[in-house]
């Protein structure tokens, strides 16, 4: 097993073709609550990955759910992180790439589902498609004040990461976003972004 990466949640190892993420006990947490809180968040996840595939989204698939360690063990996505490809993509390239977010955001935001940390470094490129991983922060909503917080991160990860590229490319990912609700949710996103300002 191959140590990847340690978050503030979770300890990731790869092993083969599977990725295990583990979820880490908190010592300055009174361990009962620990337990709970790793096992609810956990199963949170996998349930989300789950409705995501269900829904025609490229994410991970779950091979196993192991809510007493707190475990999930998951399809290794063994692709490129879009962070590091968006400022050398071809314009046709990035099109298409735009397109497949777009896409995959309104499938998200339709069957309910808040990423709750929607970056580049979230979204992999895997023999021309674009993958979706890390729903650790992610819930179930129907709220237009979640999917607005969802474009407001990938808006803001895309300015810092891609410089002054980086509003072009959201805006043509905005483009391919079809939500039903999708007027609200970017008058929301106005809105955040006016109280972000002041």
């Amino acid at each position: 097993m191959n140590f990847l990466s340690r978050g503030a949640e979770a300890i990731l190892y790869r092993k083969g073709e599977l990725l295990i993420k583990k979820r880490i006990p908190k010592g300055y947490r009174i361990k009962i609550l620990d337990e709970k809180l790793r096992k609810e968040r956990t199963n949170r996840e996998a349930k989300l990955l789950m409705e995501a595939k269900r829904n025609g989204i490229n994410v991970p698939s779950i091979i196993e759910k192991n809510l007493d360690e707190a475990k999930i063990v998951m399809e290794f996505i063994d692709g490129e992180k879009l962070r590091n490809l968006l400022d050398s993509m071809k314009k046709s390239k990035l099109e298409d790439v735009c397109k497949q977010i777009g896409e995959m955001l309104t499938k998200l935001h339709e069957a309910g589902i808040f990423h709750g940390d929607l970056t580049t470094s979230n979204m992999i490129l895997k023999n021309g498609k674009v993958y979706l991983i890390d729903f650790g922060l992610g819930k179930f909503s129907k709220k237009v004040e979640d999917f607005a917080t969802d474009l407001h991160l990938l808006k803001h990860a895309l300015i810092a990461g891609h410089n002054e590229k980086g509003e072009q490319i959201f805006e043509k990912i905005i483009s391919y976003y079809n939500p039903k609700d999708k007027d609200k949710i970017i008058k929301r996103l106005e809105e955040i972004e006016k109280r972000g300002r002041y």
